[in-house]
């Protein structure tokens, strides 16, 4: 049997749908959004930087709107949340931050754990009430050597190191899926969370605050060995419009999902715990503050 290679050109119409994708100003965000606004939907990029986020809608081009959101501020998060109206067709949590130099969220997290997953925790659960099709959240092969340290989750008392610190993030990521799925069919909810990995993609992610000479060489293996950004962002795509069972995760069918097109991949033991997935959910709120007291998934 033939496997089909599913494409853009396999995309359903979307016309009257909204579709947030966040940070869309960019590599596989913008091709992400550039790929739902081709088939008709409404497409939200919520970004850091207006200046930025404005010219991407240009390349984006269909029905868009630019609104600021900075994931690694919760107060950011809450004003994006709670100036939202109407309902949410698709929420894609795309933006993150990878191997930076050690830092801190505006709330004192560790950067990549604060942005890649509080910050999305805390965005997911604000909009909840919107949502009614399908929370995407992007992880990444990255997961597969990543822990969480639950009695340190922002290297307060362990040594930082940046590749600890983004697969602990990617990680939860996938945890987070796990667990919100798991929240939404307890409550009878019919909108399903899943997971996507864009693969080996050339992009900018990862090289803020390196040495220029390594962020040249990484730029040009990744023009010579990865992926566009176009073909990174179909695992997005396909998670948010295919008929997949909730808490799937969505990757390249190449080898070592490093390119190709999307299907079905799996995930660590680690990614795959129950209970550290509900040990990661209660952290993240207490964390965070969100979501408060008699919220749909508290």
């Amino acid at each position: 049997m033939t496997h089909m290679r599913w494409t853009h050109d396999q995309m359903p119409r979307l016309d009257g749908r909204t579709v947030i994708v966040t940070g869309a100003s960019n590599g596989v965000g913008m091709a992400t959004a550039r790929g739902f606004a081709r088939a008709g939907a409404h497409v939200v990029l919520a970004v850091r930087s207006l200046e930025r986020g404005e010219a991407a809608a240009r390349a984006v081009r269909g029905s868009n709107e630019v609104r600021r959101l900075d994931l690694a501020d919760l107060s950011s998060v809450r004003e994006f949340a709670e100036s939202w109206s109407g309902d949410v067709d698709v929420l894609v949590n795309n933006a993150g931050v990878a191997m930076v130099p050690a830092g801190r969220t505006v709330d004192g997290f560790e950067m990549q754990f604060g942005t890649n997953h509080l910050g999305h925790f805390a965005l997911t659960n604000l909009l909840l009430p919107h949502i009614t099709g399908r929370v995407v959240s992007l992880g990444s092969g990255a997961h597969r050597f990543g822990a969480i340290d639950f009695e340190d989750p922002n290297f307060e008392r362990r040594p930082y190191r940046p590749v600890a610190a983004y697969g602990q993030s990617k990680l939860a990521n996938l945890l987070f899926v796990l667990e919100l799925q798991r929240r939404l069919e307890r409550v009878g909810s019919p909108v399903r969370a899943l997971a996507a990995h864009p693969g080996y993609t050339s992009s900018d992610l990862g090289t803020h605050g390196r040495n220029r000479l390594l962020v040249g060489a990484t730029r040009i293996a990744g023009s010579l060995l990865a992926q566009g950004p176009a073909t990174g962002a179909l695992p997005s795509l396909y998670a948010a419009t295919q008929d997949l069972p909730g808490a799937a995760y969505v990757g390249p069918d190449g080898r070592r999902e490093l390119r190709g097109h999307p299907t079905l991949v799996g995930r660590s033991a680690r990614a795959s715990d129950p209970e550290a997935a509900q040990r990661l959910w209660e952290m993240s709120r207490r964390l965070t503050g969100i979501p408060g007291p008699g919220d749909l998934l508290a």
